[in-house]
């Protein structure tokens, strides 16, 4: 693996859209207990049914410390396609510790190393320790035989940014423009970095996210590209939720943008949960959250998308909630994603730990030679 200084998109590269076909992604074995309670069981068994719905189509590599690599051997035993790599992590969110992957026309594959901070540093980071989250993408990097760009000046995580793979990526001002990132960086400033390190020629900002989403209202969670300029946006029509004017003034900003090509984008609307999904007594006190860690509240509503959704090679892994809507959410997905299946996967343990689907998974696209 090289080190690299340069810029990818001075050199040729740029972010691809998550619907190309790719080589497979990373997953974290979860074990962090301040993330996933009663010794993240049931987190446990939900990743590993997530990465065996990926598997079907493509490779999945688990990252999982000394520790606790031989437990998740154990669990993908005689599964060919999870692949079980030592490195090790503070948490399990591969989304945004990950390498984000750049490619050329020549099928050429490099990651990005941003920092990672835990989602606001000293400001509003979600725990104390995060060394070896920071150093995961470089490892990565190394284990999959990728190139690498350092971008170590810049805070940024995968789930803050979403491409349609013809030059546009989508971000929110709420993340992006928070203060623990990179608070010495104008707007423009950041717009500059993002295109040279993802080869993008457009930046569309949106003002808000999830309502309660701890990572200061990711992208990925809210607004989704599904093709070029055409997203999904989460939405409620209950005025009294406090979602709704998140969401209006995110649409609001869509359809007074273009893309990267000039093109108005399709907006279509993708309902959130009916009911808000909370935490529980019961998962709350399985919990053993650190000195310096953000702690959780029985009762705090979580924020549940389904727009947090994965697309692999032959189908898109739906988070479910036990809700009304996870079934209209399948039916709008299934619809938008012809010729893939659509899983619906039970994700509330995903969710409690402080995510969802989309965040536990990072994408690495086909290079010219695979390991």
């Amino acid at each position: 693996m090289r080190r690299l200084t340069g810029k990818p998109a001075a050199d040729g590269y740029r972010m691809p859209a998550e619907w190309e076909p790719h080589d497979g992604c990373v997953m974290i074995w979860p074990v962090r207990p301040g993330s996933w309670p009663h010794g993240a069981r049931e987190a446990q068994e939900v990743f590993a049914g997530i990465a065996r719905t990926i598997a079907r189509s493509e490779q999945v590599w688990m990252l999982a410390g000394s520790g606790h690599a031989e437990a998740a051997r154990a669990c993908f035993a005689g599964d060919a396609k999870v692949q079980v790599l030592e490195i090790p992590t503070d948490d399990a969110w591969a989304r945004d510790v990950g390498p984000t992957c750049v490619v050329n026309r020549d099928g050429d594959v490099r990651g990005v190393d941003w920092q990672f901070n835990a989602w606001g540093g000293t400001v509003d980071g979600l725990y104390a320790h995060w060394e070896e989250d920071n150093l995961a993408a470089g490892r990565i990097c190394r284990a999959l035989e990728l190139d690498c760009y350092d971008a170590g000046h810049f805070v940024l995580e995968g789930g803050s940014i979403h491409s349609d793979g013809e030059g546009t990526v989508l971000v929110t001002e709420a993340c992006l423009l928070s203060p623990g990132r990179n608070p010495q960086m104008s707007r423009k400033q950041i717009e500059e970095e993002l295109k040279a390190y993802l080869g993008a020629e457009k930046i569309l900002w949106i003002p808000r996210g999830i309502y309660q989403d701890e990572t200061n209202e990711h992208v990925d969670n809210v607004c989704a590209f599904v093709k070029p300029g055409e997203v999904v946006l989460a939405w409620t029509d209950d005025r009294q939720d406090p979602q709704y004017e998140l969401s209006l003034a995110s649409l609001e900003a869509l359809r007074s943008q273009r893309d990267a090509k000039g093109r108005e984008l399709k907006v279509h609307l993708l309902p959130i949960p009916e009911k808000p999904v909370c935490i529980t007594e019961e998962e709350l006190a399985g919990f053993a959250f650190e000195e310096g860690e953000d702690a959780r509240e029985a009762g705090e509503r979580l924020a549940a998308s389904y727009v947090n959704f994965y697309i692999s090679n032959g189908g898109v892994v739906v988070p479910q909630f036990g809700d009304a809507n996870d079934q209209k959410a399948v039916e709008i997905l299934s619809g938008l994603f012809p010729g893939r299946t659509v899983y619906p996967v039970a994700a509330r343990a995903v969710l409690v730990g402080g995510g969802n689907i989309h965040c536990i998974t990072q994408q690495i696209p086909c290079r010219r030679r695979t390991i």
